[in-house]
């Protein structure tokens, strides 16, 4: 990568996925010349995920536009705080204002299908004698709620590879709002059952982002890959030298 004064694409998964979310947009924004990266997120909290994506953006010469996809747009209002991070791009994604977490974000609104899916384990922490909580959501349950316009074969592949989120992060609070000094673009899942769309309509209209609606379930990467390459490219024109 370098610092040709074309922004580097950062995208950031969410819960219940990982980077292989945005195998049908990588495709398209490297056909469009652009450097992207797309780093696997621990996914442990919010504050510690947004530290790791903003130290990754600090490695990166040049500006940045950093895409967030549901879990994602909250690690990004964060970390999109960096100097170099020139745009900030939701996908069906958490746009926190500062002072909120997630479960203050969506308890405005009524829970979505996803809420009686989920499934809670324990996993050990490091140096602690009290394990954390994974959160994840019930197999037979996740293509319907997260997938549905997906191809039934690719979904039921994502639903026995889910990346758990530790239920540590719903509760942290975003400590900055970087929508709130970059230029912002977000996108509602219309047709999403795994985050309640009136959240992402709510959030995006409070940062007065430049705003689409396509009709999508949550995972629109997978559904719609040419809309969602078609808004970060217009992210990426916009903030370009």
């Amino acid at each position: 990568m370098t610092d040709s004064g074309s922004p580097t694409v950062v995208l950031v998964h969410g819960a219940f996925a990982d980077a292989s979310s945005y195998a049908r947009v990588i495709p398209e924004l490297i056909a469009r010349g652009l450097d992207v990266v797309a780093p696997a997120v621990p996914n442990r909290s919010l504050l510690g995920d947004a530290d790791y994506i903003a130290t990754l953006v600090r490695r990166i010469p040049g500006p940045v536009v950093l895409v967030g996809h549901s879990y994602g747009g909250a690690v990004i209002t964060v970390a999109g705080a960096e100097d170099n991070v020139r745009a900030l791009v939701y996908l069906a994604g958490y746009a926190l204002e500062e002072g909120e977490s997630l479960g203050e974000l969506q308890g405005r609104f009524p829970d979505s299908d996803l809420a009686k899916a989920l499934v809670y384990a324990p996993f050990p922490v490091e140096g602690s004698s009290t394990p954390g909580t994974d959160v994840s959501v019930e197999i037979d349950r996740f293509p319907a709620i997260f997938a549905a316009d997906v191809d039934p074969r690719l979904a039921s592949v994502l639903a026995v590879s889910q990346r758990p989120l530790a239920a540590q992060a719903f509760s942290e609070k975003a400590p900055v709002a970087a929508w709130k000094t970059k230029p912002s673009w977000g996108l509602v899942a219309s047709s999403d059952h795994t985050i309640n769309p009136d959240v992402e309509r709510y959030g995006y209209r409070r940062a007065g982002m430049t705003t689409i609606e396509v009709d999508s379930s949550h995972l629109v990467m997978l559904a719609h890959p040419r809309r969602v390459t078609e808004l970060i490219v217009e992210a990426v024109r916009a903030t370009a030298r």
